[in-house]
């Protein structure tokens, strides 16, 4: 049978991998490697990677206020530490962090296209998106349809990471993979492959919704994906952990995986992001020697 376009781009790379061979080589990774990188100069560029997030059904303009006021007076507190890269809400709450936002360099990040489940309508996804651009989201988290992935419809899901992307247009756009419920070392690098060809410009692992969320070998198999492709294509695409990140060791394992995987390109802000929201307190106290509660 002749190939379509999507299982030539995946016939490019090798996606026949076994999981235990996979959990094999990260338990050798963080053996061997994370305790090297246990150090105050990692911990702050660490806090420097992280998405400041705020998802939840209680989120208010006021709370959400808040929140990003916090970011500004982080950057008057701890004039010499480098704040965090992103904060990320809900797109009704884009305008109210884009004005108040006094930061520099602080990105604004929203969850769109029916987050956390992408099950909407196309139309819904892109009219979110757009909206969400327009009151000042500088950066997009979508969720791929996992649906249609399981079920082999990759032309679909291909056509909506691209729509989607269209819409953000010069706009970071993260494609959420969802990880948890692929199932498989081998859907993971596939899906992988599928967001990146689609327009991702960086491939998220989890909502943080399901479980499991993060893990370290599903974050091996990503950035083996993002190594191959951008040996393919000369495109580099970021890489961001979300969901379970609960302590400082885990930021360190999704840090050295990176390095070991992927090198020192991809060591900035630019390309790695950790998403989450109570490491930052953990970071900012291993930073400052003390146990500090400021976000």
């Amino acid at each position: 049978m002749e190939q379509n376009k999507y299982e030539e781009a995946l016939a490019k790379y090798n996606t026949k991998l076994d999981d235990a061979d996979v959990a094999k080589k990260v338990a050798q990774i963080i053996e061997e490697k994370v305790p090297e990188n246990d150090t105050l100069e990692v911990k702050k560029f660490l806090m420097g990677s992280v998405e400041l997030t705020t998802l939840k059904t209680t989120d208010s303009e006021e709370s959400v206020l808040k929140f990003t006021e916090r970011v500004n007076d982080f950057d008057n507190t701890y004039p010499d530490l480098p704040h965090v890269a992103t904060i990320c809400v809900y797109p009704c709450f884009a305008s109210i962090v884009s004005q108040s936002l006094e930061v520099e360099g602080v990105e604004v990040a929203c969850v769109s296209g029916s987050f956390p489940s992408s099950q909407a309508c196309i139309e819904v996804k892109t009219v979110e998106t757009a909206l969400a651009v327009r009151d000042g989201a500088t950066e997009i988290d979508i969720v791929m349809s996992v649906g249609k992935f399981l079920s082999g419809d990759y032309e679909t899901l291909c056509d909506e990471i691209s729509e989607l992307k269209a819409i953000c247009g010069e706009k970071k756009m993260k494609v959420i993979l969802e990880t948890g419920l692929l199932g498989s070392a081998e859907n993971i690098k596939k899906a992988s492959i599928l967001a990146m060809y689609a327009g991702a410009d960086y491939i998220k692992t989890s909502t943080g919704k399901e479980k499991p969320a993060a893990t370290p070998e599903a974050a091996y198999v990503m950035c083996q994906a993002i190594k191959e492709y951008y040996d393919q294509t000369g495109i580099q695409i970021g890489f961001k952990p979300a969901g379970g990140l609960n302590t400082v060791h885990d930021a360190l394992v999704y840090y050295t995986i990176v390095k070991e995987v992927l090198g020192e390109k991809w060591l900035t802000n630019q390309y790695l992001r950790l998403g989450t929201s109570r490491l930052a307190n953990l970071l900012l106290s291993e930073v400052v020697g003390e146990e500090v509660k400021f976000f």
